[in-house]
């Protein structure tokens, strides 16, 4: 004799319940993942001014590799310093990278490393002199750079200089008829920080005014841009909106 079951609304309801919070578990289970790998891996970020131009620009989106320097215990830069499961390794100089802001580290700032620990830095005439060694840089057609101006400097003159450090070769830009930030006093980088400046030297808030990055600051190095989209801003020239850039997509980081 065969014997057959029905299911009762008490059973079906008991049912629909256990599915809700399957779905609930693996998706809260997803997001955890997620947030682990921002962590720990690679995350996004947003340049949101120009104190790396023409290295990055306002509205370019680039990734950042939070490994570069040591495998990081997954989240423990959000509530403290950052952990790691393997040993820190220092950025070098000529590295750009990510890291809260000393004077507030629920902001992020993107900067060069231009000194290590042990490193005297100088700035005289805004040539940068590290270890009583300049940076020497090569003037370069600025045209190309030009192109891609933010609007609020439309009608400023920058010169452009190509530049190695480490193992960085960059362009950095300065603006001829300032002196802003033209001297730096010759300072020793103290043990486990570091010096950083933006490629925009003229126009960057940077270790010259609020001064030394720890290196428990450092959340990672930047690697890729792989968006590059401006916005016009109130102050922009009138018929001027949205300014897609392909040709950043994909774009390395040096």
């Amino acid at each position: 004799m065969n014997e057959q079951t029905t299911s009762t609304p008490k059973d079906k309801e008991l049912s629909k319940s256990q599915k809700i919070k399957k779905e609930i578990i693996s998706i809260i289970g997803i997001i955890i993942m997620v947030f682990a790998f921002r962590s720990t891996f690679f995350e996004p970020f947003k340049i949101p001014t120009g104190s790396m131009i023409p290295t990055l620009l306002i509205g370019d989106f680039i990734l950042v590799n939070k490994f570069a320097y040591g495998f990081k215990v997954p989240f423990t830069e959000w509530f403290s310093e950052s952990k790691y499961i393997t040993e820190f390794t220092p950025p070098e100089r000529g590295d750009i990278v990510v890291f809260k802001y000393p004077r507030d580290p629920s902001l992020n700032f993107i900067k060069r490393v231009i000194g290590i620990p042990g490193d005297t830095i100088e700035v005289i005439n805004k040539v940068v002199y590290v270890n009583d060694q300049p940076i020497e840089g090569l003037p370069v057609d600025g045209a190309q750079f030009d192109k891609n101006k933010e609007e609020r400097n439309m009608f400023n003159s920058y010169d452009y200089y190509k530049a190695k450090h480490g193992e960085a070769n960059f362009v950095y830009r300065l603006r001829p008829d300032t002196m802003h930030a033209s001297t730096y006093d010759r300072r020793t980088v103290p043990k486990d920080k570091l010096l950083v400046m933006g490629d925009n030297r003229d126009n960057s808030s940077d270790s010259r005014s609020w001064g030394f990055v720890p290196f428990e600051n450092v959340k990672g190095r930047a690697v890729l841009v792989w968006f590059g989209l401006s916005v016009s801003h109130p102050w922009a020239i009138p018929g001027t909106t949205f300014k897609f850039r392909p040709w950043r997509i994909g774009k390395y980081i040096e």
